[in-house]
């Protein structure tokens, strides 16, 4: 506003002297007057650039500031989120994304501090850094696959006459998204179809869909948001009649996640965890958009009488649907997995399936499935300990290269691009040392878990017998 005030002063002086003031004290005096707005314009060009870079320098220092610190625990790898460039599978390919990322911060200074190196190394990693899988997850799917033992600390996963299986499918616009070939709404029906297939006769099964009216409009949130449907059950699975219910929707609208928890928990209200196994099974892509809280309802519904086991699986979540899901996971004290392709998805229900068989076989096969299990856990063991690996050779390795693509992009000198790939090193060497960490915990969890469990089956056999 005071720039605008001083050119339309500057507009007024020249009209003067348009006027044509042919006394030359006041051409002198007029001229002074003009010197004077120019320079006045000229100072408040001068303010406006120091102060934009006073503001880029400040923007810029927060970025570097609040760039979360690099992992050095593994319960801190387990929780970091993946950053803006993570599973990269070429980091040349994004240059401009680079460069537009890090003409937000700047080029390191000259002669960088300790700090300043640690602080720019940081900010490489967060844009890098990967979703590693939670070993705590892996652990509750043992005690998950341990299934009935009336010794587990946990009652729910004690067997009980009756079993419940609830799913709710997220049917909001974004599962039409491709994975691969094929929709993640068609990928998701066929595994849910398949794992349905094998569950026993006796169990009953619903299907509860959210989202699958209206559109993504504003016009369109209410209807959208409000329309929670349970399309098949409770009842024991009609292969004709399930499939019919899978066709009736397709991918619509918004995201009413809490809705649809607050929705099972109205319906199995009946269903006392003293006579049944409650299972809730929620498959979904993204982030609760109706305004309501899942993590709360969650929450609830986990304390309440029917205190269901809730597994919930994460379809190509971005970072902020994975936080989400991952909380409500935790507040239900439920299992949390991520599926980011057709396989993963069904190897989440492929778990269930085989929970679904042991209910029917436990007391007769009780220990020969102890040590099966035991033999299985290895497995995990072994899967996550070679994904950790996985994950951490290619996130240093996607490091390395886009501090060299820094380089190429002038942001640092051919001398920090050394500095900086030697500091990048040493968190390799560390990360690489918390993977072996990992693994060498949870062999000692499974030798103690799967021991106790044997013990515990022996006794009951004992008292049996007595």
């Amino acid at each position: 506003m005071a720039k605008k005030l001083t050119i339309a002063v500057l507009f007024f002086l020249v009209a003067l002297l348009l006027i044509g003031c042919n006394d030359d004290e006041k051409d002198k005096e007029s001229q002074k007057e003009l010197d004077s707005a120019s320079e006045a314009i000229e100072t408040e060009d001068v303010k406006e650039e120091e102060t934009e870079k006073v503001e880029e320098e400040v923007a810029a220092s927060s970025l570097l500031l609040h760039a979360p610190a690099i992992p050095t625990t593994i319960d801190e790898m387990a929780n970091q989120l993946p950053g803006l460039f993570a599973g990269a599978d070429n980091i040349y390919d994004y240059a401009d994304e680079i460069k537009q990322e890090f003409d937000k911060v700047g080029p390191l200074p000259e002669n960088p501090t300790d700090e300043e190196y640690d602080q720019y190394l940081r900010y490489i990693y967060s844009l890098v850094a990967e979703d590693y899988p939670n070993p705590e997850d892996v652990i509750k799917q043992w005690q998950f696959a341990s299934f009935g033992n009336p010794d587990l600390p946990d009652s729910r996963y004690h067997f009980k006459p009756n079993y419940n299986i609830e799913i709710l499918l997220d049917a909001s616009g974004s599962m039409a998204n491709y994975a691969g070939s094929r929709t993640r709404m068609e990928i998701a029906k066929e595994a849910i179809l398949q794992f349905v297939q094998k569950v026993p006769k006796e169990a009953n099964v619903s299907l509860r869909v959210y989202g699958h009216e209206g559109t993504g409009a504003d016009r369109d949130k209410e209807l959208s948001c409000s329309t929670i449907e349970q399309v098949y059950g409770f009842a024991p699975y009609d292969e004709e009649k399930f499939k019919n219910a899978l066709s009736e929707f397709e991918p619509a609208g918004w995201t009413p996640l809490a809705g649809a928890l607050s929705a099972a928990k109205e319906s199995m209200a009946s269903f006392h965890t003293d006579d049944y196994t409650n299972l809730i099974y929620v498959v979904s892509d993204g982030i609760e958009t109706c305004d309501g809280d899942p993590v709360a309802v969650a929450e609830e519904l986990s304390q309440s009488d029917i205190q269901p086991i809730i597994n919930i699986i994460g379809f190509q979540t971005d970072q902020e649907a994975q936080k989400q899901l991952q909380e409500i996971a935790r507040v239900a004290d439920g299992i949390y997995a991520t599926a980011n392709n057709q396989e993963e998805l069904q190897a989440e229900f492929k778990r269930a399936e085989e929970v679904l068989e042991a209910w029917e076989k436990w007391k007769r096969d009780a220990l020969k499935d102890v040590k099966a299990g035991q033999v299985d856990a290895s497995f995990d063991i072994i899967a996550i300990h070679n994904k950790w690996s996985s994950i951490t050779r290619r996130t240093m390795n996607n490091m390395w290269r886009l501090i060299t693509q820094l380089d190429e992009l002038e942001f640092i000198t051919f001398e920090q691009r050394m500095e900086l790939d030697a500091r990048r090193k040493e968190i390799k060497d560390d990360i690489e040392e918390l993977v072996r960490e990992l693994r060498k915990n949870l062999e000692q969890m499974k030798a103690e878990s799967f021991e106790e469990a044997q013990q515990q089956i022996e006794k009951i056999f004992q008292e049996q017998n007595s």
